[in-house]
Formats: structure tokens, sequence, C-alpha cells
């Protein structure tokens, strides 16, 4: 059965093309996709991304169970502190990506993907070897992300917390929108800074209706899924399922940076011969040099139309006016400047393979990969 949201109504009534997506009914779009992308990249925007998965582990051995599973070293965060990371199967293939936040001493909150939330309860729930407590809040959880160069402007209208002092990848608990012990969190997947938001799902409408309030003199819109996908393809930022799948490693996606192996997690050991040894295939970012966009699936070649590789996830680029992508080439085809083809039904279009972000301008706003 398909699920909804507690804004679904809302979004109804705002006017929102709805669709499927993760076993969540969720808004696709209310305006064009470049007019979403636009308030993003330039003002502010909101999203409804409360399908996302929050599992709770507490107890004393709460770090121990997560660093067995999960790539990064989790015991470098401090309570405050959120984390990149992703855990890994047995074959080294990703089994999911995953925001980590230190809630305190004991107590973690591991934010998944909305179509991974039951494999990542049973694969955790399966190796605790230490019976930690693990709580699945996904269902009681709302989580709305404001996005955008205005959203510390905006929001601070709504709470006491100084949101200029809560800095990237970290968060605070507090008052927001007379709504208290919401987790104000600077991270989001847009690359144009922001915050996102977790409270529980009786508070979800007033606090969405505040923030709108307060939005509309910022220009505010609501945006859908096809925005933020646009958003983060522009950033280079991966997609479960797309980008990074359970067959494909961190070493392969180019994750190597939240696999530091500075601790034992699964298959550790073969991962860390992958990175000595090299791969047989890498991701990569191209851009499309002449008319066409790049598609899911579209077959890439070598100059001589050989195949090489395959596109993860493509589109026209809305702040950027060109196809851009993702995608898995043979070793041998991934430097920067490397020309490729993209085989777009019976003809070739040309691209080359350029260094991530797309949109270079978030950088300047201190952001990093997800």
């Amino acid at each position: 059965m398909i699920k909804k949201t507690v804004l679904y109504n809302t979004h109804l009534q705002l006017g929102a093309k709805m669709a499927a997506y993760a076993g969540y009914e969720m808004p696709l779009q209310y305006h064009s996709v470049s007019e979403e992308c636009d308030a993003v990249r330039n003002r502010l925007g909101v999203f409804d991304v409360s399908h996302m998965g929050e599992l709770i582990l507490e107890g004393p051995h709460a770090l121990d169970l997560i660093q067995a599973l999960s790539t990064n070293d989790a015991a470098r965060l401090r309570p405050g502190q959120a984390q990149y990371t992703c855990m890994t199967n047995d074959s080294g293939g990703i089994l999911d990506d995953l925001i980590l936040y230190n809630l305190s001493k004991e107590k973690y909150m591991l934010v998944v993907n909305a179509a991974n939330i039951e494999k990542d309860w049973r694969w955790i729930a399966e190796r605790d070897k230490w019976e930690t407590a693990v709580q699945n809040k996904s269902d009681e959880t709302a989580l709305i992300a404001v996005q955008g160069p205005k959203a510390i402007e905006a929001l601070q209208r709504l709470t006491d917390k100084d949101l200029s002092q809560i800095k990237y990848y970290h968060f605070d608990l507090g008052q927001l929108a007379g709504v208290a012990d919401v987790i104000i969190s600077n991270t989001g997947y847009t690359g144009s800074g922001g915050f996102e938001l977790y409270f529980s799902n009786e508070n979800a409408e007033p606090i969405w209706d505040k923030i709108t309030g307060v939005g509309k003199v910022f220009g505010m819109k609501p945006c859908g899924l096809a925005a933020r996908d646009a958003l983060r393809l522009e950033m280079g930022y991966c997609l479960y399922g797309n980008d990074i799948t359970d067959s494909t490693t961190p070493i392969e996606a180019g994750l190597s940076w939240i696999t530091p192996f500075t601790k034992s997690f699964t298959a550790d050991t073969l991962l860390q011969r992958q990175k000595s040894a090299g791969t047989d295939k890498k991701l990569v970012a191209f851009e499309v040099t002449e008319r066409g966009i790049p598609r899911k699936g579209y077959e890439l070649q070598d100059e001589d139309e050989n195949p090489i590789g395959w596109v993860t996830s493509g589109a026209q680029s809305p702040t950027l006016k060109k196809g851009i992508g993702l995608g898995y080439v043979k070793t041998a085809w991934a430097q920067v400047g490397m020309p490729i083809r993209i085989k777009v039904r019976d003809k070739r279009i040309s691209a080359q393979i350029v260094k991530p972000p797309f949109y270079k301008r978030a950088r300047k706003s201190n952001q990093a990969p997800k």
C-alpha cells in the first residue's frame, strides 16, 4: 500500500502534481521545475521530505554498532554534529547512504532513504550483537527542508536560536514556529544552503504554514521531487538507486572521502584492496557539448563508438541550461577533460568528463558534498 506524508492534503491544496516515489505519494512539482530551482538557487524553497526514514540507536554500545556497519568514522562526531556515511553489504556494495546525527553520548539518529527503511532496519537488527535499542521513528517524524540563500534570514523570524552559529553539518535542538524540540540541522541536498527540520507529525501543518508565511516575503516557493533531483544533480550528489546501489562500492562511486579505513566495518578488507589496486569502473560527471539531454540508462561510448559505460543520472540543467549527467565508465576514460559520446536512440551526442559540482557558485558558500 502506498503511503502518504502528513502534509499530503496540504500539497493537494497547493495544486501539486503528485507521483509515486519510494513507496510514498509525493509532490513532483507545484510550478515549473525551472521556477522552483531558480527560487532555491537565488531566494528560498521549501520541500516536504517526510518520506525519509529515521532510525534511533540508543545505549552504551550504539556507537560500536554504528562503527561496525558504516564506512565513515562515527567516533569523530560530538553531540550536535552530523556526518554523511554509508553502510556496505558483504560484497562491499552500498546498502544505503545516510546522514548520522550524534544526539547525545549514547544516542544517534540515522536518516536513511525511504525505499530502504525496512531493509536497513533488518540489516542493523540482524548484526546487533550488543542488543542496542533500535527504534524506527519514520512514521512519527516529519521532515521539512528549507533551502536557499535566504534560509537563515527567513527562519530566524521563527526561532530564538542564533541560526548563523549552526555550522554546516551541525544541528541544534530548540523551539521553532512555536514548537519545542525541533532538530534544526544545517544540512540539505541542494547545494544552496539552508536547514532540514525534524519534528513530530502532529506539528507538521502549523510549522509548514508558518514557514511558508514568512517565506512569502523572500519569494519562497514550495518545491517538489523534480526540482530536488535537478538541484542535487547540479551538485553532483549521488542518488541511491541511480548512481549508487548495492552492486556499486564507495570506491567506485568516488566516496573514498567517507571511507577513511580508520576502523573495521563490513567488507572493509575488500574495499581497502580495491582502493589500493584500483577499480574497473568509476562514477564520473559529464557535460554535453552539443544539443541533447542524457537520460538514465543511455550508453556511454568512446569517440570510436565503443561502449565504455552508462548514464546513471542525466537531465537538462535548469540553472546551467545544458545537459549534464553522472555515469559509470571504464577507469581509463575517467579523466577530467576526456571526450565521450552518449548514445541517444539512433544518434550520438558529444560530451566531456568534468569535475563536479556542475553548479560552481555553491562552493563559495562553504558547501560540501551532501
